[in-house]
Parts: C-alpha cells; structure tokens; sequence
C-alpha cells in the first residue's frame, strides 16, 4: 500500500472531534514537532504548508520523513506573505515567539499554537507534565516505568489501560492521539518552550526545579519563571500539582497552585502530601502515615541530584493512584538515559562519561558533585546568556584538568580566571570537541573520570545534544 492510499484509510477517532478538515494550517519549524504535527493535520483534513529558516537542501530528512504526505514547502526564510492564506499558526519549540512572523501573525489575530496545546486540548486520557531546568527526562522516564509496572500484564487490576510515554522526550505524541482512550495516562515532558504559549494545564502538573537557563530565549529570569508556571496556571481544583519544596524556584510556585498540592524533597516534612529521606529509604507520606518504597541503594543512578528525581517521580506516580510498590519495580535497575552521566568505556584505567545533556552550567555543576574521583572536565558549546561563576569556583575546586571547547569558550575562561584562585588546574581551549576528545585521551591517568558535561548548547557545532552525545560517544569508541 502507497503511502497516500494510507493516509486516506486513517480513520481519526470519532470520540475526538475534528476541527481540521479544510484549515489552512501553517507550520514552523521543520523538525521532530514540526514533522509531526503536519503528518497530524494531513491525517485530519487540513491543508498544510511547512515553513523552516534552513534552505531546501538543508531539510532533506525531513521531507523524507513526509514522503508522500501533501505538504506545501516554504523553506529558506520566514516571508510574511505566508500569513495571507494561513487560519492557524503552528510554531516549533525551537522557533522564537519574537520572530517576526509570529508578531505579525499576533497583529492580524491569526491563533497561535502548538503541538502541545493541541494534544492536550483534543486527547482524552490524564495527562502528567513534567517541567523543570534538569531532570525532565529521567523523571519522566522514571515515572513512564513505575506506571508500566503497576500496568503491566501480570496484574489482575491495572489502574490504566495503556501508558504513554513522551513531549519534549522522544517522539511527539500527537500522532498516537486517535488512539488514546479515556482510560489510559499520558506522561508528558515540557520545555519552558512548549508551555510559554499553553491555554490549558496537565491535569498533574510537576515542576522539579527552576534555575537560570534558556535567557537567551526568554530574556530574563522573571520570563523564564513565567513561562515553567504555565503548567500550572490553567489546572481545576480537582487537578494536582507536585513541587520541589526544596527549590526556590518551584516552591515559589505554591501560591498559584488551584488544586491538590504533592510536595517532594530530602527532608522529611509532615506538613505535605509526599515523599522524602529518611536514612536509608525514599518514604512517602499521605498526611497521615510513612509508607517506605524503596532503599537508595537501590538507585543505580549517579549523583544527588538523581535521588531527586526519584523523590519526585515516586511522588508524581503515586499522586496518579499507581500502588506504592510499583515506584521500587520501577527505579530499581534502571541506569540511567543516553547523554545523561552515560558511561561510555574504561580506556587506559580511565572512566569516560557522556553528560551531553547538560546545556547549562548549573547542570554541569550538578554532574561535577557525582564523582568523587579526579576530574578532567570537558566544558564549552554556545552560551545561552548564563551566569558561569559559581561553575568556575566548583570546577576549580574540582577538576584535575579542564579543557574548554566551542563558542563558549573564551567565556567560560575568563570566569575562571575571575576566580583568582591560587590552585588553578590546567586549562587547554580547543576549537570543537573532537580536538577536545584528542586532548583528554593525552592527559588523562588511571583513576580519573573524563567527563563531557558541557554546561553550553551544541548548536555552534552539532545540531542537538543528542548529535553531540554521539559524536562524543563514536570518537571515545575509537581511541
């Protein structure tokens, strides 16, 4: 069967209404969420053009991925002429709402939106939203696993008939909507960019933590607040809202919560709904009475920072009415996701580790406290108009040798030379990783830890984190 004879026997569900048929839905950005709302909106009837900065030659994935798909293609630039025959304005997490098209579309009135709100606003599962400056993903993926468990086959009573997991984290699930009955759990990870232009909430809301990343895109800190409290602001009063208590950040959210409030954190706290340490063990705590769930020894992820996000995904499954024993069966085993404090190979009596995920210095900063071996840091990428004192005096402090890579580099040297200290470890500055890599394999010893946590974006040399991770990954393979 060709791919158009296909698209035309999709049957969209009837329980969902279709307000697309014959819409002239226009698209920006041609990646994973754009690609993936134009496969949605064909399948619904609309009329769809596909716009993206990159020239034509530039986007020959993407129009293999919508082979067969009709979609009209305006590649090369943004022309506001586009807006004369568009009803609705889809933007990319990835595209600015201060492009030019999208403010002229916001003068003539034409809706704005994106492939979050609509799946949120047409899907008729519970939905769970995950948010946070770090940890999205491994929370997400946590909480996808305690909810697989308690659903899992061998159980007599599942308390959902299917999970999904996805968002910000592997492929959008606005395809997977026509599927989705009322019976099922959505879990959600959302970027401060899917959400700044969200009118509806998660039923759930989470909200791990806040601190300064993506200024670049959204100015200022009070912006970038503004756009992760969001998720909570369209809840109901019978919907929930899971903070981090120990996070100025998401703590300071708790005024603007309208429903129930699930609370997570290391010190114990009776005056909340939720979990936290006590010893040796993750407890929970329904208001009346301590529930343990699991031992910490049984994390088999690195860092504090991952006992967090553990804390708060037992408290997100349980605030959804997964059993308590589904959040062991869930954490236990798990090591982790790819480009997050990824063990990569033990070469020369050296540990190599891929944290190319952290694109910002607070999240370098939190894999630095992972380890106690001797460190030789590989750091830089592109800035995003971020604080790097604080990562300079801990890296410093830390670090046996650092080498510095990409835009950011020059940056991030001059912070720590700011530092003045009198115990400065080398520091080499390179070009791009590769060199970077080169340069690790030649002063790296027994004992110590080679750790890619760059703290800047990739996209002065890769075109994502997880590019950058492989690239990174493929080259310590070779040594």
């Amino acid at each position: 069967m060709n791919k158009m004879k296909a698209i035309n026997q999709l049957s969209p569900n009837p329980k969902i209404p279709n307000v697309w048929q014959e819409k002239r839905v226009l698209i920006i950005g041609a990646a994973r969420q754009g690609q993936a709302l134009a496969r949605f909106m064909v399948q619904h009837g609309a009329r769809v053009t596909l716009n993206d900065k990159q020239p034509l030659e530039k986007l020959m994935e993407s129009q293999q991925a919508l082979a067969g798909y009709p979609v009209q293609w305006m590649a090369g630039s943004h022309p506001v002429e586009l807006l004369d025959t568009a009803d609705i304005i889809c933007v990319s997490g990835g595209v600015p709402l201060t492009l030019p098209l999208v403010v002229e579309a916001r003068l003539r009135g034409i809706p704005i939106t994106n492939d979050t709100q609509i799946f949120l606003n047409q899907t008729p599962a519970k939905v769970v939203g995950i948010t946070g400056s770090a940890g999205k993903t491994t929370t997400t993926t946590l909480v996808g696993r305690i909810a697989q468990a308690a659903c899992s086959d061998q159980m007599s009573k599942r308390p959902y008939r299917k999970i999904w997991v996805g968002g910000n984290i592997g492929t959008p699930l606005i395809n997977d909507l026509d599927g989705m009955t009322k019976d099922d759990l959505v879990i959600l990870e959302l970027s401060s960019f899917q959400l700044e232009i969200l009118t509806r909430s998660p039923h759930i809301a989470a909200v791990l933590n806040i601190t300064p990343n993506h200024l670049d895109r959204h100015g200022t800190m009070e912006a970038y607040i503004e756009a992760k409290g969001q998720i909570l602001h369209y809840q109901q009063s019978q919907d929930v809202a899971i903070l981090n208590r120990e996070d100025i950040g998401a703590w300071g959210l708790r005024d603007r919560v309208r429903g129930l409030l699930y609370t997570f954190g290391k010190e114990p706290s009776q005056d909340y709904v939720g979990t936290f340490l006590d010893g040796d063990w993750i407890i929970y705590w329904d208001g009346k009475k301590p529930t343990p769930l699991l031992p910490i020894e049984e994390i088999a992820l690195r860092g504090e920072h991952n006992i967090m996000n553990v804390l708060a995904a037992c408290a997100i499954g349980l605030s959804v009415g997964l059993p308590d024993w589904s959040c062991r069966v869930g954490v236990s085993g798990f090591k982790g996701v790819a480009h997050r404090l990824e063990f990569v190979r033990r070469w020369h009596g050296a540990d190599w580790y891929n944290d190319s995920i952290a694109t910002a210095p607070e999240r370098s900063m939190a894999a630095i406290r992972s380890f106690e071996e001797p460190l030789v840091l590989l750091v830089g990428g592109r800035d995003k108009n971020l604080p790097w004192q604080e990562f300079a005096e801990l890296a410093i402090q830390r670090a046996r040798y650092l080498i510095l890579f990409g835009e950011a580099a020059e940056k991030i040297e001059r912070a720590l030379n700011d530092v003045g200290s009198q115990t400065m470890p080398p520091i080499a500055r390179c070009k791009g990783l590769e060199e970077a890599v080169q340069i690790a394999a030649e002063v790296a010893q027994a004992g110590d830890v080679v750790l890619l946590s760059p703290g800047g974006t990739s996209f002065d040399e890769f075109r994502d984190f997880e590019e950058r991770g492989e690239c990174y990954r493929k080259w310590v393979m070779n040594l």
